[in-house]
């Protein structure tokens, strides 16, 4: 079924910052019960880059994510302002939290993280022929960086110790490629 069973009777923005919007609609459900729905809409897009070199190490990213109150060991990521090419925004992604430069990106998957109450589209990519330049995250991240295998990065993601949702996709997506012949 394509068709939308959702009416919806009004919608009412509730809040609003420079990331996100969240509107409240007034509904009739798909079996005809009427109520509210929440929506958070985001106003960038969500860039994932996994680099790899050409002796099969990556690089993780960690910080700590406040929504979750916990460390979290990601692929670098960040926000892309939609109306703008996402290679240029994982480009810069990638530079700003790593210092790594890719000759080679390409588009690996693309997903989204919460759709039973968000929009968010991510787009991850894979980086490779890479240069070490210097790292320059945004103020508001304290990042540690590690270099490691990427065989260790999918032990991390099956042992849960990568639990982000971009993260664990692109690595798990990676791996199969590799394991076809594909990169």
């Amino acid at each position: 079924m394509t068709d939308n069973p959702w009416k919806t009777l009004s919608s009412e923005e509730k809040y609003n910052n420079n990331w996100i919007t969240v509107t409240e609609h007034q509904v009739i459900n798909p079996s005809g019960g009427q109520g509210i729905y929440g929506q958070v809409h985001f106003k960038n897009l969500a860039i994932g880059v996994l680099p790899l070199d050409e002796d099969y190490n990556t690089w993780l990213v960690g910080q700590y994510r406040y929504p979750l109150k916990a460390y979290s060991w990601e692929i670098p990521e960040g926000g892309g302002p939609l109306g703008t090419d996402p290679e240029l925004s994982a480009k810069r992604e990638l530079a700003e939290e790593t210092g790594l430069v890719a000759s080679k990106l390409m588009e690996i998957q693309r997903m989204h993280l919460s759709n039973s109450v968000s929009d968010e589209l991510a787009i991850i990519y894979l980086a490779q022929d890479l240069q070490l330049g210097k790292a320059e995250p945004e103020e508001t991240e304290d990042l540690q960086l590690i270099k490691l295998p990427f065989a260790k990065a999918v032990e991390m993601v099956i042992n849960g110790e990568i639990t982000d949702s971009m993260s664990v996709a692109g690595i798990l997506k990676v791996h199969l490629m590799l394991q076809k012949g594909e990169i």
